[in-house]
């Protein structure tokens, strides 16, 4: 579909790369009407320059008015393939190609809900989220067509969709505020994903009070850490693309020299997950203090961020603002945040996590079976909140009604602290009892990172018992156990520690729990 073009840095298509914190008139901060689609919001970037750089993946770089025409081609030729023309659900089976992200605009384009999914996730996995979401067109890129023959048997009918066949749309099919922007899938506690419907209207209620609070405009450069699959990358998208400015792919390799990186691409606004951090600080060199200079946004979500970790990412940053952003896909990317200060942030920290801070204008919270510390599950409602599970059976047990609202629950506990602001304390399913002791497992990693020679340590409860996983200085099990009882109830010390040399990463270099808690349940068969 798309030519190799070199990327010009550090120049843009049609005129020179703005400084970072320049703003010209007419190209920031513009007001933005309520009740936008992800087609408005994209549209509205081509509209600020249509020749102004929107993409680039590897060596090749696209305009907004190339990749607008590229999705308005994929989406005619999805609209011609599907009886009657107007699709309901776009399935896009690929990797972070700029084939994907064309396709991922071509679905919105169809008037259609896109659902993003993986193919090196297991074909089984694949088929049954095809399944349930009902699709009624197919996108692939190169990988996504390599894994297709697996699929035949769930693919009977669903047209797919490599390369532009027919005629381009003129202009994107009309949706509305309560249309299915997309369908993302998660995983229960057994594996079964579970589909996730968000609408238009619950992310442009998130896009509104991201843009204005972070003011991106058109000189921004925004990287793009997360796989398709997970609604982080929705932020990397649509705040780039809502301002103007340029989204840059992060490919894998990028990480070993992460700071040549950001400053080849002058990227201004980094978001990913804080598991990163520690990847770069286990390098021969670290992560040296002043090498991001770039920077003016730094932004992590998607698991507990540690002090120490905003803290030395803030030196290497030293020009930007670290912000600690939570939620859960159910409510929409992300539904609270707290800016770091080196000074004030460690007083509201629990067990060395970050606060997840105070949620969106819109949103509002209880605690659902608080104790007598005030401690408790959190519930959220309010404009993000999704309408509720593609399934309706997934949807038992994961709300609370109260005071004539519908609440969703997420599972996580909290701790409510001054000024309407929250401290994470765990996941209600890392909540486990050992030898009739209930515990978090956060706060036994705390402990452990308190140990000598402990770089960054993992817990995980495996029949009753649990096991350390440890970055860091090798030393004998009899001696960390000892260190760990000046901070543990001798029943809460780990009964295995397990030195590894790097923590497994999800495609989302998230740490992957289930892998290590899997590595535990397998020693001890």
């Amino acid at each position: 579909m798309f030519t190799t073009e070199p990327a010009r840095l550090p120049s843009r298509p049609g005129g020179p790369r703005r400084e970072a914190g320049d703003r010209p008139p007419g190209t920031a901060g513009a007001a933005v009407p309520a009740g936008r689609t992800l087609t408005d919001w994209f549209r509205h970037g081509l509209a600020l320059d249509g020749g102004a750089e929107a993409l680039r993946v590897g060596s090749t770089a696209v305009d907004y008015t190339r990749l607008d025409a590229a999705a308005r081609a994929l989406a005619g030729t999805v609209v011609a393939a599907v009886p009657g023309g107007r699709p309901r659900r776009v399935g896009l089976l690929a990797s972070r190609t700029v084939t994907a992200y064309a396709g991922l605009l071509a679905a919105q384009f169809a008037g259609a809900a896109v659902v993003p999914l993986h193919p090196g996730f297991p074909a089984d996995r694949t088929a049954r989220m095809i399944t349930a979401a009902g699709l009624d067109a197919l996108i692939v890129d190169e990988r996504g067509a390599a894994v297709l023959p697996e699929l035949a048997g769930v693919l009977d009918g669903v047209p797919v969709v490599g390369e532009p066949g027919g005629e381009p749309l003129e202009q994107p099919l009309p949706t509305t505020p309560d249309d299915i922007a997309y369908i993302l899938f998660t995983s229960g506690s057994t594996g079964t994903p579970k589909g996730v419907p968000v609408l238009h209207r619950n992310v442009d209620a998130y896009l509104r009070f991201v843009h204005g609070r972070y003011g991106f405009h058109s000189g921004d450069v925004f990287s793009q850490t997360f796989d398709l699959t997970f609604d982080l990358a929705m932020f990397d998208l649509f705040t780039g693309w809502g301002s103007g400015g340029t989204v840059v792919s992060v490919p894998p390799t990028a990480y070993a020299s992460l700071e040549r990186f950001v400053a080849e691409q002058g990227i201004t606004v980094w978001f990913s997950a804080p598991s990163l951090v520690s990847l770069l600080r286990r390098r021969p060199r670290g992560l040296p203090a002043g090498s991001m200079p770039s920077l003016r946004w730094s932004l992590f979500c998607g698991e507990p961020l540690l002090a120490h970790d905003a803290r030395e990412w803030g030196a290497a940053a030293p020009g930007s603002v670290v912000e600690n952003l939570y939620g859960p896909t159910e409510l929409t990317i992300s539904c609270s945040v707290h800016r770091w200060d080196p000074v004030t942030s460690p007083s509201s920290c629990v067990n060395d996590v970050v606060s997840i801070g105070r949620l969106h204008p819109g949103m509002r919270a209880l605690l659902h079976e608080p104790t007598e510390d005030g401690d408790g599950e959190l519930c959220v409602t309010g404009d993000q909140m999704f309408p509720g599970y593609l399934d309706p059976a997934d949807d038992e047990g994961r709300f609370l009604e109260h005071g004539g609202e519908r609440w969703y629950r997420t599972g996580d506990l909290v701790r409510r602290l001054p000024g309407d602001a929250f401290a994470y304390l765990g996941r209600r399913d890392h909540q486990v009892k050992i030898h009739g002791v209930r515990v978090e497992l956060a706060e036994v990693e705390w402990a452990l990172r308190r140990v000598e020679g402990v770089k960054e340590a993992v817990a995980v409860a495996v029949d009753g018992e649990l096991t350390a996983f440890l970055l860091g200085e090798r030393r004998p099990q009899a001696a960390l156990a000892e260190d760990l009882a000046a901070f543990l109830p001798r029943a809460l010390v780990p009964r295995r520690f397990v030195q590894v040399e790097e923590f497994p990463l999800n495609a989302n270099r998230k740490i992957d729990r289930k892998a290590l808690t899997a590595r535990a349940a397998a020693a001890d068969r």
